[in-house]
């Protein structure tokens, strides 16, 4: 018999869903009937609502037909406080035949060593089974739509779905990038495909995926501000266009200044005969790597050059805030980043304040 509790783990959104079908599936297959499924997605506002709804759906033994299933996105909001954890945990000790609970649960890849914390180890304890479901890593999103491809039976000629993984984004290696949904959208491309491969037979070519995927390749706040501080303003002006539609303004304004300031801070410790060892750690930067790379940054700019660059990007902060005198619509603010961009991330350039707009 299947156990009554899965714990979906992990940073892949389609993956993770294919689990709870899977699951569904084999619980079906034990009671000889579908399990009602249950949607519900906890936040700090219905967490006692939904632990008590819970522990009544779980704990009710159903007499005939398919019991429920309750799926539970984002479960960490249930063991916040000791009320609904104890009343999780009771419920999942109380679990009638027939019913069963999912909790699907998003984690970054930097903590892919496993899942921690109390909801695991009540799960853990109450003989759930743990799967994870973790997003190809950019190197390996290639491999991963090949394998999709021939599960598909969709023939790919070789390099084929390399050429999909790059084309969604499998060179952008920084870890900020949001890939909970980079298998969907390559599912979904693949779909796409195979229509062309059922319409003549042949196998898909690179020629092929070049003409019907379009270029989506995520954005990165890291590549933004590594581009700007390298002073790179090709890779700059990537990144920002990339970045500009899904990111707040105010959070891009305050990654450039963070970057702004610690090349600045960095640049006058070192010059005033600080080891890069001692002024990184009086600057609260505790890897070697980053320091390195600050550093190299650093030597990059003036100190005029990054005084400049703050005005700019304080005069940015007030068109995005509306301070009066500095008002803009989208368009005039979206042209003002792309200036900062094109005079600062430009050898040489920037030794005076712009006026954007």
């Amino acid at each position: 018999m299947t156990s009554a509790i899965l714990y979906v783990w992990g940073d892949d959104d389609l993956l993770a869903q294919r689990e709870v079908a899977h699951f569904a599936a084999a619980l079906a297959a034990d009671h000889g009937a579908p399990l009602e499924r249950w949607d519900v997605r906890v936040d700090q506002a219905n967490a006692t609502t939904v632990a008590a709804q819970l522990h009544e759906r779980l704990a009710t033994s159903v007499l005939f037909g398919g019991g429920t299933m309750a799926v539970v996105a984002d479960p960490g909001h249930l063991v916040r406080r000791n009320e609904t954890r104890d009343r999780v945990v009771e419920a999942m000790t109380l679990i009638g035949p027939g019913n069963a609970v999912v909790f699907v649960e998003p984690a970054a890849r930097s903590s892919d060593k496993g899942p921690k914390g109390r909801l695991f180890d009540a799960v853990t304890a109450a003989g759930g089974r743990l799967v994870r479901a973790i997003a190809p890593r950019p190197t390996a999103l290639g491999a991963w739509i090949e394998a999709e491809a021939r599960d598909r039976g969709l023939a790919m000629a070789p390099g084929a779905a390399r050429e999909v993984g790059e084309r969604l984004g499998s060179r952008v290696t920084e870890g900020d990038v949001d890939r909970r949904f980079l298998s969907r959208v390559a599912s979904m491309e693949l779909d796409k495909l195979a229509l062309l491969h059922v319409a003549d037979g042949r196998p898909v070519t690179v020629e092929d995926v070049r003409a019907m995927v379009a270029e989506a390749t995520p954005g990165s706040v890291w590549g933004l501000t590594d581009a700007v501080g390298q002073r790179d303003q090709g890779a700059a002006l990537v990144a920002l266009d990339r970045l500009i539609e899904s990111t707040p303004e105010p959070i891009l304004l305050s990654v450039l200044h963070r970057r702004v300031v610690e090349l600045l801070e960095l640049g006058d410790r070192l010059a005033r005969g600080s080891a890069l060892p001692a002024a990184a750690q009086a600057m609260g930067i505790k890897s070697e790597f980053r320091a390195r790379t600050l550093a190299t940054q650093a030597r990059n700019w003036s100190t005029d050059e990054l005084t400049a660059a703050l005005s700019g990007l304080v005069e940015l902060d007030a068109m995005v805030k509306g301070v009066p005198g500095s008002e803009a619509d989208v368009a005039q603010r979206r042209l003002a980043f792309t200036l900062w961009v094109r005079r600062y991330a430009t050898p040489g350039g920037g030794r005076r304040a712009p006026r954007p707009g």
